[in-house]
């Protein structure tokens, strides 16, 4: 009876917590903090967040792989194998993103860009960050992967991120959807700042005309016509594209509600929660605290920055070539930060010009920019699988 209760005292985890498990419980416990007390992007910073702490805590048998023996032909499973074993199967086997997506597209209205196509522009130029980080990561010593999968942060679309990161760059998952999350939320701070510096204030004050409405066969042909064209040009997209697409044809054909609602609603929220963990417990401390994880934090602060930065100075070419018609404050949202990039540019609008309603201007390119992020990725998976 001793001997049973010493072996299971020995296969307590409080033996193995070492120094480096400190470390990462305190920045789980951070981003608990920054999800809970300060609302930066909850739905998947808490989710990462106690992944993290799970993968943290000794002997869980979380991502133990099964035990299979082949006998006559089948598969005898001897040890299941751990819960996020299979979990995390949905990120590699490339499930959970392109769910998101359809999620996401059932929630958009493509009509502000619909109604202006020319903000198509600003949706594309935001995508400087991808390729600028890029480079810069190359210059610090990452491979041509994980580069890609580092640029991929200026797109400002966390399953995006997730979903290139988990072809090219598995073992960087953790640091990059850390990083693409909390830079996300934090689009009211480093944004205005860099908005402000580029544009003036007659440019700031200017008042856009009042979107167009377009028509209910038009939204229906949209999703259509872009998927296709999309993945005939950038086949290694389909996956995001057509979920996105299928999503929001969901939305605008307004005869499956049910489907619609499942889409926005119970699906996006139940694999919220399992992608958000299931990338968070690829955060354990070996893999997590290296100078590789710092690099990629600076790198995602530059990527954010220059998108942000392509995004008004294609707003700024707009404005000149249109006469003073388009406000250049809406090119910041041109990253796939939806809808708070575009808030973000309404009210900065705002603080210039009380009379100015910027939101609607500002959904195009933010909606764009979901699109030009999903087709970023694609490109760079084409370039370097």
């Amino acid at each position: 009876m001793f001997e049973h209760l010493m072996r299971f005292v020995e296969q307590m985890g409080f033996w193995s917590i070492g120094f480096p498990q400190l470390i990462m419980f305190a920045i789980s416990g951070i981003l608990m903090y920054l999800a809970i007390v300060k609302g930066f992007e909850p739905l998947l910073l808490l989710p990462i967040s106690f992944g993290a702490l799970l993968a943290n805590l000794p002997n869980s048998g979380l991502l133990v792989a099964p035990v299979i023996e082949m006998i006559n032909g089948e598969p005898v499973f001897h040890e299941a194998g751990g819960l996020y074993y299979w979990v995390s199967k949905g990120i590699k086997l490339e499930i959970f993103p392109p769910l998101i997506f359809l999620g996401i597209g059932a929630m958009t209205d493509f009509g502000p860009l619909l109604s202006n196509p020319k903000t198509f522009l600003l949706g594309a130029a935001a995508q400087l960050g991808v390729f600028a980080a890029f480079l810069f990561a190359l210059a610090l010593g990452f491979t041509f992967k994980e580069a890609a999968s580092i640029g991929i942060i200026g797109g400002a679309d966390g399953p995006t991120a997730i979903y290139l990161t988990s072809k090219l760059a598995p073992h960087l998952l953790g640091p990059i959807a850390v990083a693409a999350y909390s830079y996300m939320a934090l689009v009211p701070l480093i944004q205005p700042p860099i908005m402000k510096l580029l544009t003036t204030e007659a440019e700031r004050k200017v008042v856009m005309e009042p979107p167009k409405k377009v028509s209910k066969r038009v939204k229906i042909l949209f999703p259509i016509i872009v998927m296709v064209l999309s993945i005939l040009v950038v086949p290694p997209t389909a996956p995001l594209i057509a979920m996105l697409m299928g999503g929001n044809l969901l939305r605008e054909s307004g005869v499956v509600e049910r489907l619609s609602k499942m889409a926005s609603n119970e699906l996006i929220n139940i694999v919220t929660f399992f992608l958000g963990t299931a990338v968070g417990i690829t955060m354990a401390a070996e893999s997590f605290l290296r100078l590789q994880t710092i690099f990629i934090i600076i790198l995602g602060v530059i990527a954010f920055g220059m998108s942000t930065v392509g995004g008004v100075l294609m707003g700024k070419i707009m404005y000149k070539l249109t006469g003073g018609k388009v406000n250049p404050l809406i090119g910041s949202a041109g990253v796939s930060a939806v809808p708070m990039a575009a808030r973000v540019s309404h009210n900065v609008g705002l603080e210039y010009n009380r009379h100015n309603y910027l939101l609607m201007h500002a959904m195009g390119p933010n909606v764009a920019g979901v699109i030009g992020s999903a087709i970023a990725a694609g490109i760079l998976l084409a370039i370097f699988k």
